[in-house]
């Protein structure tokens, strides 16, 4: 709908509607919320009645906030947002806008869809006109925009609803807006403030050089020019967060990152940088400069084996310092390298299987410290397709099966460990640990559906009663009915 050509309005936003309000002192849910429409909110409709023209209202009442001042978008503030900050590029905005032709003719609303509209501002998911408009306002203002052609739909339009070199007005409500989340479990949230050069990104292992200046509860505890490896920033203290936003960032880009405990220093803080346990923290990080690592396709096999053999004493020291998500990216590296290989010979084709057995088994090992098990039982599986009586992976699985009460298939892992080794104590014990743990749970849905089946039979009991108390209930009354009065 707000997409630059050559997609066809219709096209984008399906799936976001709402009810146009008109008139003053109209309410209308907005995300979960209730705005006032009042007379601020005036429909174009109601602008284009009076004696100015669209055109000579901009030119006595608007703002030109087009970068270049030549006029392309003007705006109106029709309704104050709350003082603070405003969308900063790469952000997930929810609007509600209406657009109109310089005739008035509606072609656009998502109030006509009854959902707002959501996008990445500054993107180029819209027309240029939105992503300008957008980041210049706050939450829960609403505003006029008047966009020249150059910052719309250009000369080919937007057939059939808007004709080529239009002139397009539009009236656009910020409902609400957040940074960019870099992973999925939402650890780590982006807000760009300055956009970098061009579409190239460090890859894992590039060298970067960067700014940082790091905050914690308002109180700046750092600020240095640095350069580290993607992948090894632990080296130079620098927190995963960062680390992990590098692969997302382009040459100049100044961005903010807001950092949950687990991308910052963690349960252990950072006692000379006064940061306790669990803290949150903001980063302030400019990618100054960065030498991207050689791609797996770029190195042959020789070299992808030698540098494996490197990454993987990385991994292994952060292992043993308890970075467990650091070394999980060295191992993932040798997997990303060596997982299609075959080898030529013998001795290659055994190099790369027992590199992938080790990281396979040390990746589980790593997301068993780290609570992930079904990661845990997907690396185990890995190493058993490479070595079917592999001791480690069948107790490593088991461990997490135990873990995710898979009682019945973890005393099978077990089993199986003492099959390829019946001297290991561990899993013996582990076998008790599941037999226990099964003969409890039995136990417990014995009682539950020996309580379950002793409610059912007392309310059948009960339904009985009252059928038999029903059923002599009315052969009294039938019996009164048939003895007649002398």
């Amino acid at each position: 709908m707000l997409h630059s050509p050559p997609v066809r309005l219709a096209e984008v936003t399906c799936g976001y509607t709402d009810k146009q309000m008109r008139g003053p002192e109209k309410t209308r849910e907005i995300l979960g919320t209730r705005a006032c429409v009042s007379a601020e909110m005036a429909t174009f409709e109601d602008e284009s009645s009076t004696s100015q023209s669209p055109i000579d209202l901009f030119n006595s009442q608007g703002i030109d906030i087009s970068p270049n001042k030549d006029r392309g978008v003007c705006k109106i503030v029709k309704r104050q947002g709350k003082e603070g900050e405003r969308p900063m590029i790469g952000d997930k905005v929810h609007v509600h806008y209406t657009g109109r032709l310089l005739n008035g003719k509606k072609f656009d609303s998502s109030f006509d869809r009854k959902e707002p509209f959501v996008l990445n501002v500054g993107k180029g998911q819209v027309i240029k006109a939105l992503d300008i408009g957008v980041c210049s306002m706050q939450k829960g203002e609403v505003c006029l925009l008047l966009c020249k052609p150059e910052y719309a739909y250009g000369n080919a339009g937007s057939p059939p609803k808007v004709p080529p070199n239009s002139t397009l007005l539009f009236e656009v409500e910020l409902l609400n807006f957040r940074g960019e989340e870099l992973t999925e479990d939402g650890g780590i949230l982006r807000r760009i403030k300055v956009k970098g050069e061009g579409y190239n990104n460090p890859n894992e292992g590039a060298t970067v050089h960067v700014h940082l200046e790091g905050r914690c509860g308002g109180r700046l505890f750092e600020a240095r020019d640095i350069t580290f490896v993607v992948g090894e920033s632990e080296d130079m203290s620098v927190p995963l967060g960062v680390d992990r936003a590098m692969e997302k960032m382009q040459k100049g880009e100044c961005c903010l990152l807001y950092l949950k405990p687990k991308y910052g220093y963690g349960k252990e803080g950072k006692p000379e940088y006064d940061i306790g346990p669990n803290a949150e923290l903001l980063y302030e990080v400019t990618l100054k400069d960065f030498e991207k690592a050689k791609e797996s396709w770029e190195m042959d096999l020789n070299e992808k084996l030698e540098k494996a053999v490197l990454v993987k004493q990385k991994g292994t020291q952060y292992f043993k310092s308890g970075r467990y998500y650091h070394a999980v990216i060295q191992y993932q590296r040798i997997v990303s390298w060596l997982e299609m290989e075959c080898g030529v010979g013998k001795e290659q084709q055994q190099a790369i299987q027992a590199l992938l057995l080790v990281a396979h088994l040390n990746l589980a090992l790593c997301y068993l410290r780290l609570r992930e098990y079904s990661q845990t039982v997907e690396n185990c599986n890995k190493v058993m397709e490479l070595d079917s009586e592999n001791e480690k992976a069948l107790y490593r699985r088991g461990e997490a099966r135990l873990l995710r009460n898979e009682f019945t298939l973890a005393l099978m892992d077990f089993r199986q460990v003492l099959q390829v080794n019946p001297s290991n104590r561990a899993a013996r014990c582990r076998i008790a640990v599941c037999q226990r743990k099964i003969r409890e749970h039995h136990e417990r849905d014995k009682k539950i559906y020996a309580n379950m089946f002793q409610r059912f039979a007392e309310h059948d009991a009960k339904v009985s009663r009252l059928k038999r108390k029903k059923d002599e209930s009315g052969l009294v009354d039938q019996n009164n009915k048939s003895v007649k009065k002398p």
